[in-house]
């Protein structure tokens, strides 16, 4: 089922897109979208290839001189399988079955790389550090990403939704994955050898999402009756969405004026047949759901001459994803990108007046959830030195028309299995390097946190079982830093999540990327991906391809209690321990009572010494243990950091 549909396309939906999984024999010869002009296929390894065609047809496979051939099952289905191949290309990969034929132009073989995870795997080149520079770069022929669309299913699907190969250039680059560029970039100037990046992600997803049926222990029957309940519901909510948007289908949007701002965003405006929509909150929860695209909101506030005069603050609230703010017709903000952050606007006398003033907000939603958000006291006007006047309530909305369309997508990323069916398992015969995964945000609630040590590595092995690699390398990225809100004085969801995270390390072939230290507080999707992307590439040269350097911060092994003192012990790889900055923190101890308590450390060689006041006889410690640990500060020479730990999970 293509998720985002027009206004008739609603109708044509009669099952969900994998509810009707089932597919009959194919008539016709085709192949998997990763066969296709560009494709980068794993060196060194059989190269698989496989596909559809009427049932008993002979297919023949070649490439670079070599052939083989393969007789298409009753079900239409067909497999071949060619020698291992050196680096290099271009290549041509031919698929022929007597009356039909497949050509894939300029094939590379190298190193192929699946980036999978939520929103700061999904983050884009574009919206990164340095992301026009970064862009302006991004040219190398050799560097190849396939982006996979959203997309779910109720039953494992062999058929991915949509993607083409695409070569790393300006023009293409600022959609890739910025996390998976800047690791290709670095291993591709490490190996020499072409770089494929399939990218298969989704914002807010759980990891449940991403896991088979069995790693899940949900019944394939319940999930695909669970997708075809969805899809009916999703049909019944589109058709409503479309009919409050007949309301408005006779408006063709907003003109530009002869200074060049739009109509709808003009002081006088007749706004009578305008709908209302409640603010703060998503348009999909008022009535609009699935709604992507541009809507406009308008309101008004009152001032007298000395409130105008002294110019007013504006709280606007959040915007999902984009906006822009006019006051009086006046812009007083250029186009805003930042995601989750609450807006704040100072406008000067000479765009105010006494008496009524108006607001006029251009937001525009590529995805997901759309609107004006955030708690109701983010939304005010106050003029300086003034007492501040709420601005939460009924305004006027308006989508923009053309450019509306309807996703069915929201919800489904959270439910066990729908991803894992049409995002991952149409991947499955396609031989890898090895995988990169950024996602845990989603997990990291209360409980949430400390189930995930058991499904991550559930996940990996399940993943290593589908593509019959038993040692495929596995790297992920650790949670950044970030203020949730969810810490306690004894419980940090994220750090419980994080030491989850690290337990997976037992698992082989595996990698780890901290980055407490490089996030935003503020933000939980930071813009320096360029240290995520290189401290990935790190621990892909140890773990893949046995460079002797030093890949990661020191982590912790043992403990060992001295009186009332805690001697832990680190592996270093080599390097020596250090303190950011000099000042040595982020540990605490805890003795019987299971109640830490903060705790002075210092370096001694390859240990730390930790004691407290408060402890006599400690029986634990641990470190880093906050959602924003910023008085973590245990490094090695490198200056990469020391993952947070518990010695003794509880």
């Amino acid at each position: 089922m293509n998720s985002r549909l027009n206004h008739m396309a609603w109708l044509a939906l009669l099952c969900s897109p994998l509810a009707c999984a089932a597919t009959a024999p194919a008539a016709s010869l085709d192949v998997p979208l990763l066969f296709t002009d560009g494709a980068v296929l794993q060196r060194d390894q059989p190269l698989n290839v496989w596909g559809w065609a009427a049932p008993g047809s002979v297919v023949q496979v070649a490439f670079d001189g070599k052939s083989t051939q393969a007789t298409a099952s009753a079900k239409g289905e067909w497999k071949a399988a060619l020698p291992a191949h050196g680096a290099g290309g271009p290549y041509t990969l031919t698929i022929a079955d007597g009356t039909q034929k497949k050509v894939a132009h300029d094939v590379m073989l190298g190193d192929v790389w699946l980036c999978s995870g939520q929103s700061n795997m999904e983050f884009k080149l574009s919206q990164a550090r340095n992301a026009k520079a970064e862009i302006a770069r991004a040219n190398d022929v050799g560097i190849r990403g396939f982006t996979v669309p959203k997309s779910w299913s109720g039953e494992p699907s062999d058929h991915l939704a949509g993607g083409s190969w695409q070569h790393a250039t300006p023009q293409t680059a600022g959609d890739f994955s910025a996390v998976c560029w800047f690791f290709a970039r670095e291993i591709r100037a490490r190996t020499g050898v072409p770089i494929g990046m399939i990218h298969s992600s989704w914002g807010g997803s759980r990891i449940e999402a991403w896991m088979d049926a069995a790693s899940t222990g949900v019944s394939p029957s319940v999930v695909s009756a669970q997708a075809a309940g969805l899809a009916a519901e999703d049909r019944r909510k589109t058709q409503a969405t479309w009919k409050r948007l007949e309301a408005g289908a006779g408006a063709k949007g907003p003109v530009m004026d002869a200074s060049g701002e739009p109509s709808w965003a003009a002081a006088a405006l007749d706004t009578g047949d305008w709908a209302s929509m409640a603010v703060p909150a998503y348009w999909e929860k008022a009535g609009y759901f699935g709604m992507d695209g541009v809507a406009w909101y308008r309101t008004s506030f009152t001032l007298d001459a000395a409130e105008a005069a002294r110019g007013v603050q504006l709280g606007l609230g959040k915007f999902d994803d984009t906006a822009q703010a006019w006051v009086n017709g006046k812009r007083v903000t250029a186009q805003s990108d930042e995601w989750n952050v609450a807006r704040v606007y100072h406008v000067a006398p000479a765009l105010l007046h006494a008496g009524r003033n108006t607001i006029a907000l251009q937001v525009t939603d590529e995805g997901g959830y759309g609107g004006i958000y955030g708690d109701a006291d983010m939304f005010y006007v106050q003029a300086q030195g003034g007492t501040r006047h709420p601005l939460a309530g009924d305004w006027q909305f308006r989508p923009v028309p053309a450019t509306v369309t309807i996703t069915t997508l929201d919800g489904k990323n959270q439910l066990a299995t729908l991803l894992y069916n049409k995002m991952i398992h149409p991947l499955i015969r396609y031989p890898l390097r090895g995988v990169l995964w950024y996602q845990g945000e989603a997990n990291a609630g209360p409980g949430d946190a400390s189930r995930y040590r058991d499904q991550f590595t559930t996940m990996i092995k399940a993943w290593r079982a589908d593509w019959q690699q038993p040692q495929l390398p596995f790297l992920w990225v650790q949670l950044a830093n970030w203020i949730s809100g969810q810490d306690t004085a004894q419980a940090s969801p994220w750090a419980q999540l994080r030491a989850s995270q690290s337990a997976a390390l037992s698992l082989p072939a595996t990698g780890q990327a901290v980055t407490i230290d490089i996030g935003n507080p503020d933000d939980i999707h930071p813009v320096n991906k360029q240290d995520v992307g290189h401290r990935l590439a790190l621990a892909a040269r140890h773990v893949v391809y046995g460079d002797t350097l030093v890949y990661a911060g020191p982590r912790y092994t043992t403990i060992r209690i001295d009186g009332p003192r805690a001697i832990l012990s680190f592996d270093t790889q080599g390097s020596t321990l250090a303190a950011r900055d000099g000042k040595l923190g982020g540990f605490q101890m805890a003795g019987a009572d299971r109640q830490f308590h903060p705790a002075q450390a210092r370096i001694e060689g390859d240990t730390v010494v930790v004691s407290s006041a408060d402890v006599s006889v400690p029986i634990a410690v641990r470190y880093g243990w906050s959602d924003n640990p910023v008085h973590a500060t245990l490094i090695n020479r490198e200056g990469l950091p020391a993952s947070p730990f518990e010695t003794r999970p509880w």
